[in-house]
C-alpha cells in the first residue's frame, strides 16, 4: 500500500539525492520506483530502497561511472562483485592523482620559466639505465612510430622519465606501444629544485632517426647507458661513445589514460602459436588503415568457456562469443620478433582497445584499436 511507501520527495530528503536525480536514475535503469501511479505518473519507493538510494548518492560522489553504479546495485549478495568494482575504481582514482601530481610538478616548472625566464633555466636530468633493457625497449616500441607528416609529434619516441622508471612510448593513433626500463640513478644537473619534493620527472620526444642511431650504438652492449633529458636536447653515452640531438619541439599526447585497460578476458598463449594462427587464418580486406587505406582484418574470438581462436571475419562464432576484429599486420608487428616467449592477450569488447603483453615483462606491451566490422 502507498502508506508503506516513500514518495519521491521523501526519498530525496532522506537519501540526499535530488528529485531530478531520482527521476534520471529511474530512466537510466539504476533505481526504479516500486510503484508508479498509472494516472498521475507519481513515483513511490519501497522502504528497503532507501539503503540503495543512500548508497547511490555516495557512489555518485566518488565519481563512479553510471554502468558501474548499475552493476554495484545489481550485484548478487556475497558474490564479491561490488567490492571488486570498488577496488578497480580506487585504482583509477589513485592513477589519476599520481598523474595530476606529475603534471602539476611540470606546470610549476613552466610557470617558473614563464615568470623568470632568465633566472630559471630548464633542468636537465642525467640518469643511467641498463643497456640491454634500453635496447629491448626500443625494439618493443619502434614499430608503432607514426609516419604522418601532418602529425610530426608522432614521428618520434617519447622518453618519459617518471621517478625510478623510464617509459618509452610510440604511437601512430591506430596502435600504441609502451616499454619500461628501470632507472638506476636520476638527478637534475641544473636549475632550481622542484617546489614540491618529488621523484624526478622529465620527458623528450626523440626523433625516430636519433632513436634508431641510439639503438645501433647499443648493439648488444652490456653494462649501463647514461642519458640526459631536458632543455630540448637528448644525450646518450654508451661506453666511450656519445650521441646527442635536439628533441622534437611538440607536446606529446597524454598516453596514460589510453593504456589503462579493464579487460574482460586474459588469454595466455605462446607468441609463436599466435603468430602461426594469424598467418594461416583467412582475412578480409577492409578500409581501416591510415587515411582509410585497406588492411587485412582477422577475427579473434573467445567463447563462453574462455576458449580463444583466430578466424576469418565472416566465420561463424558460438552464440554469445566475444568477437574482436583487428588489423592482422598491426597485431603481427606487436608480437616479439623472436617469438618464443609467452604472451598475454587482454580483450575487453568488440570496440574497446586490446592489449598484447609479454608474460615476463608486464610493463612492456602494445595496445591496438579494433576494426569495426560492417553490419
Amino acid at each position: 500500500m502507498e502508506s508503506d511507501l516513500r514518495s519521491i520527495g521523501e526519498l530525496a530528503r532522506d537519501s540526499g539525492l535530488s528529485i531530478s536525480a531520482l527521476r534520471f536514475y529511474d530512466g537510466a535503469g539504476v533505481l526504479a520506483p516500486a510503484r508508479v501511479d498509472p494516472r498521475t505518473g507519481y513515483r513511490w519507493y519501497a522502504p528497503g530502497q532507501l539503503t540503495d538510494a543512500r548508497l547511490l548518492a555516495r557512489l555518485r560522489r566518488v565519481g563512479l561511472p553510471l554502468a558501474d553504479i548499475r552493476a554495484v546495485l545489481g550485484a548478487a549478495p556475497g558474490s564479491g562483485a561490488a567490492q571488486r568494482l570498488m577496488d578497480e575504481h580506487l585504482r583509477r582514482l589513485e592513477h589519476g592523482l599520481a598523474d595530476a601530481r606529475r603534471e602539476l610538478s611540470l606546470i610549476r616548472r613552466l610557470i617558473d620559466q614563464r615568470e623568470n625566464p632568465m633566472a630559471t633555466p630548464p633542468a636537465e636530468y642525467r640518469f643511467t639505465v641498463p643497456a640491454r633493457e634500453l635496447a629491448e625497449a626500443l625494439d618493443a616500441v619502434r614499430f608503432a612510430v607514426g609516419g604522418d607528416p601532418e602529425l610530426p609529434v608522432l614521428s618520434g619516441v617519447l622518453f618519459d622519465l617518471d621517478g625510478d622508471l623510464l617509459r618509452l612510448v610510440a604511437t601512430d593513433r591506430y596502435r600504441i606501444a609502451l616499454a619500461e626500463v628501470p632507472v638506476q640513478s636520476a638527478v637534475p644537473e641544473e636549475g632550481p629544485a622542484p617546489a614540491v619534493p618529488a621523484a624526478p620527472a622529465a620527458s623528450a620526444v626523440v626523433p625516430v632517426a636519433l632513436a634508431d642511431a641510439v639503438r645501433a650504438l647499443l648493439g648488444s652492449a652490456a653494462g649501463v647507458v647514461e642519458l640526459a633529458l631536458g632543455a630540448g636536447t637528448v644525450h646518450v653515452t654508451v661506453g666511450g661513445h656519445r650521441i646527442e640531438g635536439v628533441a622534437l619541439d611538440h607536446d606529446y599526447p597524454d598516453y596514460r589514460p589510453l593504456v589503462r585497460l579493464e579487460p574482460v578476458h586474459r588469454i595466455g598463449l605462446p607468441a609463436a602459436e599466435l603468430r602461426a594462427a594469424l598467418v594461416s587464418a583467412a582475412t578480409s580486406s577492409l578500409p581501416s588503415g591510415p587515411h582509410g587505406a585497406a588492411c587485412e582484418v582477422t577475427l579473434l574470438t573467445v567463447d563462453g568457456e574462455g576458449r580463444f581462436a583466430v578466424a576469418a571475419p565472416g566465420a561463424d562464432a558460438a552464440a554469445g562469443a566475444l568477437r574482436v576484429a583487428v588489423n592482422r599486420d598491426f597485431l603481427l608487428e606487436a608480437l616479439p620478433a623472436d617469438a618464443p616467449g609467452q604472451l598475454v592477450l587482454e580483450l575487453g569488447g568488440p570496440i574497446t582497445p586490446l592489449a598484447v603483453r609479454t608474460a615476463d615483462r608486464p610493463g612492456t606491451f602494445s595496445v591496438l584499436m579494433p576494426v569495426r566490422l560492417p553490419a
